[in-house]
């Protein structure tokens, strides 16, 4: 199985002191180890996830810090990683689409699916999406 992880999940992954950490945590040593799943970026979940861990004043990370978390997380071993590159434009935005927030987790939506993935999120209200269960 192959899952893009949104930004969120990869905030959620890389910091402990997210409210998410340890619901994803659980979730990627539990049935994503299991399921020998491929774990994927895209460019849109690289840059929210910079944008946000340097921009949020409760982060306060730096770009290079930032860069590097992601690097060590990609190239721990844990996990397969790997990159979706990006050929979709607005033509393959889902019909389900119909606010201004919607848009680019449509966009991530049909990402994944054009690789054979499905997005993984914490964010109930994304239609196609796996959302990642609360920890036991």
């Amino acid at each position: 199985m192959k899952y893009l992880l949104d930004v969120n999940v990869l905030i959620a992954l890389c910091v402990r002191e997210h409210v998410f950490h340890e619901r994803v945590g659980s979730w990627m040593n539990e049935s994503a180890r299991a399921d020998r799943a491929e774990l994927m970026t895209c460019a849109l979940t690289e840059l929210g996830f910079l944008r946000i861990l340097v921009q949020a004043p409760w982060y306060s990370f730096t770009i290079e810090q930032g860069v590097q978390l992601l690097s060590r997380l990609k190239s721990s071993g844990d996990f397969r990683f790997g990159f979706l590159t990006d050929g979709l434009g607005i033509a393959q935005l889902p019909r389900s689409v119909k606010g201004a927030k919607q848009i680019a987790d449509g966009h991530l939506v049909e990402l994944a699916k054009s690789h054979g993935a499905t997005l993984a999120t914490l964010d109930e209200n994304i239609q196609s999406a796996m959302v990642i269960p609360n920890s036991r």
